[in-house]
């Protein structure tokens, strides 16, 4: 039975919705390996422009499956570790996802959840979100997450959380960063979908570009091998299609051809 739903609309925003809201969307090594393959086929989905990372019913996600962890307790090291590259591998390509991506949250996201949102490009919650890394309260620690956690948080409030185990609302994710936007529980979809309307009226292949150069910069020290390849970059973009059509558009005083 599959736990994932995926839609794709007219315009080309995929929403891939965790879909077991009885159990508050958690998660397990099946279900992980689920919404990396489903990921996978929408990153090479040439229609798909947008991906919203939503879950069904009340909450957002609260994380790993009591059952899975059962089960990982009696795990040797060598199989822990294996279990922790499939989840790693499902955080590295949702990072790296090659279109906008947004978490839309409601509710619960806890865990191995913090994680999904802080890899999605934009995270939009509701005023009753709440957000909780509680792994240290059972004797673990967030590892798999924590790159991606730490880069959305940053380092401060990571040391705290981290440690503490806390649980912290929408405000607090608001004030760190893990959310961009705060709203009421019925604005969130329309929210959303003008975000998404934003997104689609800009070149698909510079969003591609535009969230890959973030993605290579980050934390990088400006050298002048760095600067020679912004200069290369702008260069390619320039004399490609899209980026002619879009000086073009803008100079005849049109839509770009991509704005449908």
């Amino acid at each position: 039975m599959s736990y994932l739903k995926t839609n794709i609309d007219e315009k080309g925003v995929a929403t891939l919705a965790l879909d077991r809201p009885e159990k508050h969307n958690c998660f397990d090594d099946s279900l992980i390996l689920e919404i990396t393959e489903a990921l996978n086929t929408l990153a090479s989905n040439k229609t798909v422009r947008v991906l919203i990372l939503a879950g069904e019913g009340k909450s957002f996600s609260a994380g790993g499956d009591l059952s899975w962890m059962q089960r990982m307790a009696n795990y040797t090291h060598e199989e822990n570790k294996k279990d922790a590259g499939q989840l790693a591998e499902m955080l590295r390509v949702l990072n790296a996802f090659p279109k906008p991506t947004i978490a839309r949250v409601q509710g619960a996201a806890f865990g191995g959840a913090v994680g999904l949102v802080s890899c999605c490009d934009m995270a939009i919650g509701t005023e009753r979100a709440s957000f909780s890394l509680s792994e240290v309260k059972i004797g673990l620690i967030p590892a798999t997450i924590s790159p991606y956690v730490i880069q959305a948080m940053g380092v401060r409030a990571s040391r705290r959380y981290f440690q503490t185990g806390e649980r912290f609302n929408a405000e607090t994710a608001l004030q760190l960063g893990l959310l961009n936007e705060v709203v009421a529980e019925e604005e969130l979809d329309n929210t959303i979908n003008d975000l998404a309307t934003t997104l689609l009226s800009n070149s698909p292949q510079a969003l591609t570009q535009a969230k890959q150069l973030v993605l290579d910069y980050a934390n990088r020290e400006i050298t002048p091998d760095l600067i020679a390849d912004s200069c290369t970059r702008i260069a390619d973009i320039r004399v490609s299609a899209e980026g002619q059509e879009g000086l073009k558009a803008f100079l005849e005083k049109r839509s770009p051809n991509w704005v449908k």
